[in-house]
């Protein structure tokens, strides 16, 4: 089946299991107390915001440590050990001295966070640009198998590209040319910001600025503001593509003032950028002028890893999933709190992968290798997930699926099931099944323009060819128990408006985590079955992973 007839016959799933009986709360061997009292202590103020590399750290990993070894479970990490290191370039810019775009007789100074937020990756002492050309390169895409390259021969050397979020079919208009060449609405990895800058740096930019429109890139100018100078990225061998000199975002309404400046329409030059004989432009005589400091260390942060060992097949496993970092200590907010607990992202994923380690533990030994992940770094970047899928403990050729959680549902039982990347994989349909037997139904990504299935750490085992499940609870509102659809909407809302990556996401008494120990049990159900079975899941055909799992195909019996 195609991954189009799949999503269509997905999409009529809800009908179907809507005419079941009013669903249950209960949510089998997931207790959703002991969930929001492991989201409670991730999320108090003793953890720090739990940031990679810091004291916080080694509390977190020490107690998520303690927690394994409670259940019985074995080390799964390196060496025996529970753990898996990954090293860590963590850069800190300082306030720039001088940030500004010069040309045409004049210079326009910029405020870092106000008009654009600048930031490097890579570990150099100053970020230092004197009159570097800027060119607009439209979506910043190279994809010769849906024929399409923005930058047709340019040379980036030395160069700022200015780039749009997003794909060139975002806002394409039925009947444009580009119109679903890129999956429509639903955004691809091209329209991700890191592919952006990844694409740049292959081919030798000297930065990125993507101009930011909240619609396109699925979050506020504040959630890009919020790692306030500081990221992390990989350790880059010698040899090895580089990060980027300077990257960052530019507001909307500063890029069309820079066009117009330069004689150039914006807005019209948005509409071309949607069309594969588009070209590079030039922004006139405009140049980028950046000076500041960096701060930059090498650290070493940790996966976490568990296992409970298979009976019959312990080569082939099943691995459910989530992040323990969270964004640690910023500047303070209007009350004065500066710690950003993540207490719900993904504190409550993390309580979920517990939940589901402690059921497997209380149960008979499962025939395959069930492996519990809890990642570092993926606020950074999805950086611990990637290092583990460049270096892995267990063969992706052998791991039947990866089951991710990362932000679960604190407002109470639902009717449905959210389920992000519709359409991917043969999971769904179990998916569906479990849903089914509670009365529920599997509702898709309501938003899929915001990329979200490109967004947490279950990404980077689908580049492997491990075929995934992500359960997150913003790719559109629940159906609410208590509310409706509508009361759904709202919380998604209040939450990434709100607390997404800020200092409020913390842990309430008033949250009702029953939907969200609902849908752990969900994961539990299919991974439970996969676990005691001989079947591999498989991508659907137009996936873009289905041709490297069916590469390794031999290797699965």
């Amino acid at each position: 089946m195609s991954r189009t007839a799949w999503l269509a016959a997905l999409l009529a799933l809800p009908m179907a299991v809507n005419a079941a009986p009013a669903p249950s709360t209960a949510s089998g061997p997931i207790d959703p107390g002991r969930m929001s009292e492991t989201a409670r202590v991730l999320g108090s103020d003793a953890f720090e915001g739990r940031a990679p590399g810091t004291a916080a750290e080694t509390k977190t990993v020490a107690w998520l440590v303690g927690r394994f070894t409670a259940m019985g479970l074995t080390p799964a990490g390196e060496g025996g050990g529970w753990t898996q290191a990954v090293p860590l370039v963590h850069t800190r810019i300082s306030a720039p001295t001088r940030l500004s775009i010069t040309g045409a007789g004049a210079e326009i100074p910029l405020v870092q966070g106000r008009d654009a937020y600048v930031f490097t990756a890579r570990p150099a002492d100053a970020v230092a640009l004197a009159g570097a050309p800027l060119v607009f390169v439209g979506y910043g895409v190279a994809a010769p198998e849906r024929g399409w390259d923005d930058f047709k021969g340019l040379d980036l050397k030395g160069k700022i590209a200015v780039v749009l979020v997003n794909d060139p079919d975002f806002e394409a208009a039925p009947g444009e040319p580009v119109a679903d060449k890129f999956g429509g609405k639903a955004m691809t990895y091209y329209g991700r910001w890191t592919y952006k800058y990844e694409e740049a740096a292959r081919r030798g930019a000297a930065g990125v600025l993507i101009v930011h429109d909240t619609a396109g890139a699925g979050y506020p100018w504040s959630v890009v503001i919020a790692p306030q100078g500081e990221t992390y990225d990989i350790v880059r061998p010698p040899g090895a593509v580089q990060a980027l000199p300077l990257q960052g975002w530019i507001q909307q309404d500063v890029a069309v003032d820079l066009f117009r400046r330069a004689g150039l329409d914006f807005a019209a030059l948005k509409v071309a950028a949607r069309r594969a004989d588009f070209h590079p432009v030039a922004l006139g005589k405009a140049r980028l002028a950046a000076q500041a400091r960096v701060a930059h260390e090498i650290v070493e942060s940790h996966n976490v890893l568990a296992k409970i060992p298979g009976a019959v097949t312990p080569d082939q496993t099943v691995m459910f999933a989530a992040h323990w970092d969270a964004y640690g200590i910023g500047a303070p907010d209007a009350t004065g709190r500066t710690i950003r607990a993540g207490a719900n992202d993904d504190g409550m994923g993390v309580a979920g992968v517990l939940e589901i380690a402690r059921a497997f533990a209380n149960g008979p030994p499962p025939a395959r290798t069930v492996v519990f992940a809890l990642w570092t770094a993926e606020e950074r970047g999805l950086l611990g997930s990637a290092t583990y899928a460049v270096h892995p403990l267990f063969p992706p050729a052998t791991m039947a699926a990866n089951l991710t959680m990362d932000i679960l549902n604190t407002a109470g039982p639902s009717r449905d099931v959210v389920l992000i990347g519709a359409g991917q994989d043969s999971l769904e349909g179990d998916l569906a099944a479990a849903a089914a037997r509670q009365g529920r139904a599997l509702t898709p990504d309501t938003r899929p323009e915001r990329g979200l299935f490109y967004r947490a750490d279950h990404f980077s085992l689908a580049k492997q060819g491990v075929p995934t499940l992500l359960l997150m609870a913003v790719g559109g509102g629940p159906d609410l128990v208590e509310g409706g659809r509508a009361a759904g909407d709202r919380w998604v809302s209040d939450y990434t408006d709100t607390c997404y990556h800020k200092t409020c996401d913390v842990w309430s008494a008033d949250w009702d985590v029953r939907g969200a120990a609902q849908d752990v049990d969900l994961l539990y159900e299919v991974g439970r079955d996969l676990a005691n079975s001989k079947r591999w899941p498989t991508w659907n055909a137009g996936s873009e992973f289905i041709g490297v799992r069916d590469a390794t195909a031999s290797q699965r019996r």
